[in-house]
């Protein structure tokens, strides 16, 4: 076997595992190892109003890898992903969110799996204010 069929078969080999790569969506981000408070940092601090246009579930480091409840939140900044509290948390308190909520939120900015994102301290929707986690980002609401 010549050595340009090896090279050629090599680089066909790299493409076609590229390929498949990215058809089924392999992420490369550095894992975050901060969990929970830790990832609150009150110098990043912002506060933010804008519209709800999403409400999710899923399992996330600032939940200490629980379930937890996130909004996208579009704002005249750009649209954030807003962590609020893990699931169990929020259903334990009767306390939802829906597309179409106005809220402001007060939190410290992060970047969690590439995205944009608010850990929340305090929201208010309406005449509602819920604080969520004491200055430090340690989390006040309980099941």
């Amino acid at each position: 076997m010549k050595l340009s069929s090896l090279i050629l078969g090599g680089v066909v080999a790299v493409a076609v595992i590229a390929v498949l790569m990215a058809v089924l969506g392999v992420s490369f981000h550095t894992p975050t190892s901060l969990q929970g408070a830790a990832l609150y940092d009150p110098s990043k601090e912002i506060k933010v109003q804008g519209t709800v246009t999403g409400v999710e579930e899923f399992d996330c480091p600032v939940s200490e890898g629980e379930l937890g409840v996130h909004l996208t939140l579009k704002t005249t900044d750009g649209t954030f992903q807003v962590h609020l509290a893990p699931s169990r948390i929020l259903q334990g308190q009767r306390l939802a969110f829906v597309a179409g909520d106005q809220v402001q939120v007060l939190g410290s900015q992060v970047r969690v799996n590439g995205k944009k994102g608010i850990i929340v301290r305090e929201l208010v929707r309406g005449r509602d204010s819920y604080i969520f986690r004491d200055p430090a980002g340690n989390l006040l609401m309980v099941q």
